[in-house]
């Protein structure tokens, strides 16, 4: 089956199925970046060496967090 026969059957799905299928898409999605998310910040994920040299800033004070380092916002 084409791109283009797929992309015409879902043009005459009902509006319904049409989102369900959205869903289904989305869903299927989602779970294809948190495998990759996992993978990437697992021992040997090519993520580690951020994630390690994170840790290690945060370990030597080399960070503000958040609310420290917004701008003051004046009214």
């Amino acid at each position: 089956m084409t791109m283009e026969a797929i992309k015409k059957a879902i043009e005459h799905l009902p509006k319904k199925e049409q989102s369900a299928l959205l869903r289904w898409l989305d869903e299927r999605e989602q779970a294809a970046w948190d495998a990759e998310i996992e993978k990437d910040f697992s021992p040997g994920g090519r993520g580690m060496p951020l994630l390690e040299k994170a840790k290690a800033d945060i370990r030597e004070g080399k960070f503000k967090p958040i609310e420290e380092g917004r701008p003051v916002r004046r009214e």
